[in-house]
């Protein structure tokens, strides 16, 4: 079976519901993060290179520019989600902010906005922004970056809040009306799976309308690099992410979106793991997992029970 066939994914949730294919455009608004600035920390989360997932050089483009250059590279579509992806795309005055998702709103064939931020910095003027998009009819996505609900991880990779604050800001976003999508990493450092379940029995338990599963990337210029070039430290697997990534998507409510299963990065940027190069081998390796032990929503109300995937190992 097919990944589509056994995980809500967000291709095929917007296709049912517009009647055609839509598609997410990356675009990079040129913000900058708080926890890189100074305003709540300095040198960011220890997990990050933002040139690992964006290419800086869009940053100098306008919106329009952005949006006319990545529409031309997708063929498959006729309607475009905008993605504001790189950093903290709600760290500015409520005015720029306007100014800006409302250059891709009115571009053609954008039906709606995903944005991508921290759970510390969605104030409320940006809350009702949003909700107001939503009221015209437009597709909002909040795509916030909790990474994991283990307060004290989240103190160790230098993540700047913690997770009531998280709680919070996704309680009153969907109280408004916009949808929620929650980004979560399995492999961060001294985690075990049942960090990861933990995780994500406190992300069901809040409410949420998507889930983002990455793979931990040991990325250059990122902090975690320096452990892992001393041997400190070790990214997670195929065979482990797979087992959990899998065991997450099993307890997860057949109605939540998942919008990613799996992550990729490129070299020389990318240190570790080598296998998330494909993005398509840790997909093809759920699916089989999920064709094997159960699709999306199949274990809920199960404790978790580790599963050894069955397949031939990838270098890591």
């Amino acid at each position: 079976m097919q990944l589509h066939e056994l995980v809500n994914t967000l291709g095929q949730d917007l296709s049912r519901r517009y009647g055609e294919r839509v598609h997410k455009l990356t675009l990079h608004g040129g913000f900058s993060c708080p926890n890189r600035d100074g305003t709540i920390g300095r040198g960011g989360c220890t997990f990050c290179n933002v040139s690992s997932f964006v290419d800086e050089t869009t940053q100098v483009q306008t919106i329009e520019q952005q949006l006319h250059d990545r529409a031309g590279e997708i063929k498959r579509a006729r309607k475009y989600l905008a993605y504001f992806q790189a950093y903290t795309n709600t760290y500015a005055e409520v005015q720029t902010l306007k100014a800006m998702y409302e250059n891709a709103l009115h571009a053609a064939d954008i039906v709606g906005l995903c944005v991508g931020t921290r759970p510390d910095c969605v104030p409320d003027a940006v809350l009702e922004l949003l909700a107001d998009y939503v009221q015209q009819g437009y597709e909002i996505w909040l795509e916030l970056g909790l990474q994991t609900a283990n307060d004290q991880t989240l103190k160790r990779i230098n993540r700047g809040h913690d997770f009531g604050c998280y709680d919070v800001i996704t309680q009153r976003a969907r109280t408004l009306g916009i949808k929620v999508c929650t980004h979560l990493i399995v492999g961060l450092p001294n985690e075990q799976r049942s960090d990861n379940v933990q995780s994500m029995e406190q992300v069901l338990a809040t409410g949420t309308d998507g889930i983002k599963l990455h793979g931990l990337h040991i990325v250059e210029g990122s902090t975690m690099a320096k452990a892992w070039k001393a041997g400190r430290l070790q990214a997670p697997s195929l065979e482990e992410y797979v087992a959990t990534a899998s065991e997450l998507i099993r307890m997860t409510p057949p109605e939540i979106i998942y919008h990613r299963v799996s992550s990729a990065a490129r070299r020389p940027t990318l240190l570790a793991p080598l296998w998330c190069e494909n993005r398509w081998l840790a997909m093809t390796e759920i699916g089989r997992a999920l064709d094997r032990e159960g699709a999306q929503g199949s274990s809920i109300g199960r404790p978790f029970q580790y599963i050894q995937p069955e397949f031939i190992a990838s270098k890591s």
